[in-house]
């Protein structure tokens, strides 16, 4: 028997947009044998989370999916869903209300920036770096600094490890912005992969004192230049098995028409 190292992660009350939390539960067992079954339900504070009032803030933890941390000596990664404390999905719960099917398949493009002392990272004090250029699928210090590149190698490694299905990193437009590529088979699995991916990539570059800056517009607003610095996005790729078997024109018209009464 060994001293098991779960790290129970899940998404906190905060709007627009979850923050992630975690924390440690250590447990006996043997890491070559740990099954998601193993994993014990636990519980937390929800009113340092936005979650519960202060008056009764317990909230309980899931575990949904497991995945190895390298890390970690007998590390481990326990994505978990929110419940209420009469074991119903708390109001911050969407992946409990996600129609799951294996037969779904996302492939996932998260672009990134990273920031350090209030700045993307290579962004001199006071001023700006060289326009948007040399930065995409950029190679050498001036194009991409060292630390960055520190980061993301090490990140890359830490989803192979965790059997997470990780397809490839690039630098992207602007300077101090990268990407990583997920693909995974059935919602909620692509999105548990993602997550504890996006966990994954905060937690390697806390010790190098970057911070990982998943907004749409970082620079809207927050510097007076006249450039048109590049925004993140996720690009999410996704096809069903009709798609992908029976096809067509028709019918892929028509999805696109279904699809057109949400733009704005």
């Amino acid at each position: 028997m060994a001293k098991l190292k779960l790290e129970y992660i899940w998404l906190d009350g905060y709007t627009p947009v979850a923050g992630l939390r975690g924390k440690t539960k250590i447990v006996d067992g043997d890491p070559e044998t740990l099954t998601l079954e193993d994993c014990p339900m636990w519980g937390f504070d929800g009113s340092s989370t936005k979650q519960a009032e202060g008056s009764s803030s317990d909230c309980l933890l899931k575990p949904v999916a497991l995945f190895p941390d390298s890390s970690r000596t007998n590390g481990f990664i326990v994505m978990t869903e929110v419940l209420l404390p009469d074991g119903s999905p708390h109001p911050t719960n969407a992946r409990a209300t996600i129609v799951d099917d294996p037969d779904t398949w996302f492939g996932f493009e998260q672009e990134y920036f990273f920031y350090q002392d209030g700045r993307p990272l290579g962004f001199p004090e006071g001023g700006f770096p060289p326009p948007q250029g040399p930065y995409y699928t950029g190679v050498g210090f001036g194009s991409v600094g060292d630390i960055a590149r520190t980061i993301v190698e090490e990140h890359l490694d830490l989803c192979i490890d965790a059997g997470i299905n990780h397809e490839g990193i690039n630098a992207e437009v602007a300077k101090g912005q990268w990407e990583f590529q997920i693909f995974g088979k059935g919602s909620k699995k692509a999105a548990d992969e993602m997550w504890a991916a996006r966990y994954l990539l905060l937690r390697a570059a806390e010790k190098y004192g970057v911070d990982i800056e998943f907004h749409c517009k970082p620079l809207l607003g927050a510097y007076d230049d006249p450039l048109d610095w590049n925004g993140s996005g996720m690009h999410c790729n996704f096809s069903t098995k009709y798609m992908r078997e029976v096809g067509g024109e028709p019918y892929f018209l028509a999805l696109m028409d279904a699809f057109s009464k949400y733009r704005e």
